[in-house]
């Protein structure tokens, strides 16, 4: 009995048809975009751990380390519409191996740097040259993953944001205290260097790749045995036109939103911990990776959670916008760090408000349900770059707070205020989330 019925499910849906025998290369794949993502917040993120030590030994300010931070992320926004673009014309092969090869180079000249001009530049090319990487990585995920696996998928990769900081802080710190600050960024774009040519021998668009068979391809496209359609002729007016769809907007507005939290805690939490705490370096070592192991828990549960509910016939359109209106309201609890003492509370409130920005993070899996499919670069690049305007405007603002007053207290407030709004956009203007067609 048990065998006429998989004969009978095996006739009416393709997809479900010699699972036993389908190949599983799209898990290789996503192995491979978590550690990118894990390089690209380690490169990224160097200089805030080594923060108080270089700028020490360069003589630099709070304003002047702020608009290092800020450097990134102004060259990585402005990076990333055509890092999108670059990303749809050349594929997630090449244009991610030249991204990674880029960017792994431009983090091993700050160990060159003398000066603040010197590391302005590095930094300045480090954030152009990561733009394709998250395009590229929704791209991969998109062409890798059926619609009921795509969340999970994008919570393992966009757990590499977090998972990077704890896994290496510690020995990065060792490394600047036995070798000096610039071993630090020899050391970080060596490896990438060396991952980058790694990318590019083994990845391939499912289509393309040697190893996958067809019950995955099927799989893949959800039982559908159609061919992919050819890629159309770019369009330079489509970038306008994506942002006059609402769900754009609003997840435009969110990602930044969420993202604030995410820049401060890869620019001026080691600060905070050493200079508004007054946290020693072994404590600094210990209490650093809680908040981002708290942050990849909230992003894989956000992301299991998501793809569970849609197996069990939730829509796609509740299952994926849910956490992202909880996870950006409750990040608004980082103020709560401005009343109280103890390091444990500290650490405990911190843990909490970058669990939720993990759990808000699966604006990536809302993006590849609504992205047209001919641009899906394009659209993740857009919303990319409403996120990564936060990689300027918050380490300016606290910079310019911190030297200004002398304290956290209003930067954090500020925080969470962004927060709110985040929430507002998720939960009022998003909508129902639905493919865009055009």
């Amino acid at each position: 009995m048990k065998f006429v019925e998989e004969q009978t499910l095996s006739a009416r849906n393709p997809a479900y048809a010699d699972t036993t025998k389908r190949s599983r290369v799209r898990y290789i794949v996503l192995s491979m975009l978590l550690a990118a993502t894990i390089l690209n917040y380690v490169d990224r993120s160097a200089l805030g751990i080594v923060a108080p030590g270089l700028s020490k030994g360069l003589a630099l300010d709070k304003m002047q380390m702020g608009e290092l931070f800020a450097a990134f992320g102004l060259a990585y926004s402005i990076g990333l519409v055509p890092g999108g673009i670059l990303t749809d014309i050349l594929g997630s092969r090449v244009a991610y191996a030249l991204s990674l090869l880029g960017w792994s180079f431009a983090t091993l000249t700050q160990g060159l740097a003398t000066g603040y001009h010197m590391l302005l530049g590095s930094r300045l090319a480090i954030g152009a040259l990561e733009a394709p990487a998250f395009p590229s990585n929704a791209r991969a995920v998109t062409l890798w993953f059926p619609a009921r696996e795509r969340g999970f998928a994008t919570s393992v990769y966009v757990m590499g944001q977090y998972i990077g900081t704890p896994l290496f802080t510690g020995l990065l710190l060792w490394i600047s205290a036995a070798y000096g600050w610039r071993m630090v960024f020899y050391v970080t774009g060596g490896v990438g260097i060396l991952f980058s040519l790694l990318w590019y021998r083994v990845y391939r668009d499912p289509h393309q790749h040697a190893s996958v068979n067809t019950a995955e391809l099927q799989y893949i496209n959800d039982g559908s045995t159609a061919a992919r359609k050819p890629r159309e002729k770019f369009d330079w007016r489509m970038a306008l036109k994506l942002l006059s769809y609402r769900q754009i907007l609003a997840i435009c507005i969110g990602k930044f939103c969420n993202n604030t939290l995410l820049v401060f805690f890869t620019t001026w939490f080691m600060t905070y911990l050493i200079e508004a705490r007054h946290m020693s370096m072994i404590k600094v070592g210990i209490f650093q990776a809680l908040p981002f192991i708290g942050a990849t828990a909230g992003i894989l549960l956000a992301g299991s959670l998501s793809d569970f509910f849609i197996r069990r016939g939730v829509s796609i359109s509740t299952a994926r916008k849910t956490p992202l209106i909880i996870g950006t309201l409750l990040g608004a609890s980082i103020v709560l760090v401005n009343f109280v003492e103890s390091n444990e509370a500290v650490i405990a409130i911190l843990t909490i408000a970058f669990f939720a920005q993990g759990v808000g993070s699966m604006s990536w899996a809302a993006v590849s349900e609504i992205a047209p499919r001919q641009y899906v670069g394009l659209t993740s690049s857009i919303t990319s770059l409403a996120a990564n305007i936060a990689g300027v405007t918050t380490p300016l603002m606290i910079g310019y707070i911190t030297h200004h007053t002398g304290n956290f207290y209003w930067a954090l407030n500020l925080m969470g205020a962004i927060c709110l709004l985040g929430a507002l956009s998720y939960s009022v203007l998003l909508g129902k989330l639905s493919r865009i067609e055009l």
